[in-house]
């Protein structure tokens, strides 16, 4: 999911471009896999679902830049120019905070992600993501611009609480976004090799879970970076009842194509389910 950027403070001159270049750098490498190695036949028009896809990402700028006059990486500077947040009050060195700081956003937005599963009003703005026909790596980007807008304040308000490093912050966002495109990639990797993966990172195979028409999948494997969140509390499914080739991906609601269209996702929130 790549998340904007603004230069509401301008802490690190390339951050912009480093955010980008991991973005498409991304963003290529897994497509090129998915050509190459596919999981999965895919059943939607590719190119709908990738204009639509994508076309989000957009309109997520441009929704992160008009509303937020500052981001994470600058509440991160403000936050330590001031002394605020828990990592700035502690005496540790620096390569233990960034990796205390990666880990503790990593678990609050596997907390957000729940709430937005199990609040009905944050559904409606989520479930936009889960229509989605099949899953590939644009799907990694097909988030609501409301969404992304209340993600962004979850985010601040916790580096404001943890005071971590800018460089924690910056780490943080470009890790985010390369493995949200990553384990939505309709990619094949060997069994033996995603075993082992999955204990380290979260893999195609187990975050397509996620995406599972059977609501009590959807429910499961939260986790976008790291996928020790959903072993600690009991969120993880290894495996769809189906198995990968057998399973469908979406809601059950939303099986027409034509209700699929950008401008229907994005007034769906609004509508009558």
């Amino acid at each position: 999911m790549i998340e904007p950027i603004t230069n509401g403070m301008t802490v690190v001159p390339d951050e912009q471009t480093i955010r980008l270049a991991f973005f498409l750098g991304t963003l290529i490498v897994v497509a090129f896999w998915e050509f190459i190695a596919p999981r999965r036949v895919l059943n939607d028009s590719k190119a709908r679902r990738w204009f639509t896809n994508l076309s989000l990402v957009l309109l997520d700028t441009v929704a992160i830049r008009l509303l937020l006059p500052i981001l994470p990486v600058g509440v991160a500077a403000t936050a330590q120019v001031h002394g605020w947040g828990i990592l700035n009050n502690v005496t540790l060195p620096i390569w233990l905070k960034i990796i205390l700081a990666v880990l503790i956003l990593d678990c609050v937005i596997y907390l957000q992600h729940l709430l937005f599963h199990f609040l009905p009003t944050l559904w409606r703005l989520h479930r936009m993501h889960h229509t989605d026909l099949d899953i590939d790596v644009t799907t990694g980007n097909r988030f609501h611009p409301i969404e992304i807008v209340i993600s962004f304040g979850i985010k601040m308000a916790a580096v404001t609480l943890i005071g971590p490093p800018v460089a924690a912050v910056i780490v943080f966002e470009v890790v985010l976004n390369a493995t949200s495109q990553f384990n939505h990639g309709n990619i094949r990797i060997a069994e033996t090799v995603d075993r082992w993966l999955r204990l380290v990172v979260v893999t195609p195979d187990m975050h397509r879970v996620h995406h599972s028409v059977i609501p009590r999948e959807t429910n499961s494997n939260f986790g976008f970076n790291f996928p020790w969140w959903d072993r600690l509390f009991g969120t993880y499914r290894p495996q769809p009842e189906l198995g990968h080739i057998g399973m469908s991906i979406g809601l059950k609601e939303y099986r027409d194509p034509a209700q699929l269209t950008l401008l229907r996702l994005l007034v769906q929130p609004f509508m009558r389910s």
